[in-house]
């Protein structure tokens, strides 16, 4: 379970995050929706210990910063990490040893699924961004994390990655992982969330709960909460 209680992040004087609250329960799909420098990143970066922030992040009940709370969490950024010279097979191979893991044959499934095992001797400099963003997932799933992060996981995969992909995030669900992924393009989340935030200007303006169409006149949808929220709005993160 990931819990994010009252978050403010200051850059300087500019205010990237304004007293942000949201949890994300055990089997769980939380959606993070918002423009470009709505302060998505932000609070992610919080999440995953890289910034310093006023208020309270707890990972399955654990500081955020703790060991136990980063042997839990698994993060996939915005921006791929990888190492230029090492080659795929080897930064699922250093992410397997650092963190003291089974040779179970995961890294190889991973390596398939994400139509990367044909490329496991090439270097990470040698990648496309694509190919990063899925050697970068695939570091992440290789921990099996109990919660996992997303940050614009969509951008520069390719239809079937991207397929692969939400089905993993499913996955993850029927698993009883916490799930948060951040974007700003509405159609890339479809219908498999459960509950959606909606952020501008650093601060959560609007949430609404998946129950399916309920048929109420005035229950609007995802895409109809996003516009009316966040049209015309001048971001400042």
């Amino acid at each position: 379970m990931l819990d994010v209680q009252n978050v403010t992040k200051f850059y300087g004087k500019v205010k990237a995050n304004d007293n942000i609250s949201f949890s994300v329960d055990d089997g769980q799909i939380a959606i993070l929706l918002g423009p470009n420098g709505a302060g998505k990143s932000t609070i992610i970066k919080c999440i995953a210990g890289l910034l310093r922030f006023e208020g309270e992040i707890t990972i399955n009940k654990h500081p955020n910063r703790s060991l136990e709370a980063k042997a839990a969490l698994g993060y996939v950024p915005e921006t791929p990490a990888v190492y230029d010279m090492l080659t795929v097979a080897e930064h699922l191979e250093f992410v397997r040893r650092a963190n003291r893991l089974e040779d179970d044959g995961l890294a190889e499934r991973l390596l398939e699924r994400f139509d990367l095992s044909n490329l496991s001797d090439k270097l990470g400099k040698e990648l496309s961004k694509g190919m990063q963003q899925k050697v970068s997932i695939c570091c992440a799933l290789l921990r099996k994390p109990s919660v996992i992060i997303f940050d614009e996981p969509m951008v520069g995969l390719d239809p079937y990655a991207i397929k692969e992909l939400k089905q993993v995030f499913q996955e993850l669900r029927n698993e009883g992982s916490s799930v948060l992924i951040s974007t700003h393009m509405i159609d890339s989340v479809e219908d498999y969330w459960d509950i959606a935030h909606i952020m501008a200007n650093g601060a959560i303006v609007a949430s609404k709960v998946n129950n399916g169409n309920s048929g109420a006149p005035d229950d609007k949808s995802l895409e109809e909460l996003f516009f009316e929220n966040t049209e015309g709005v001048r971001n400042q993160s």
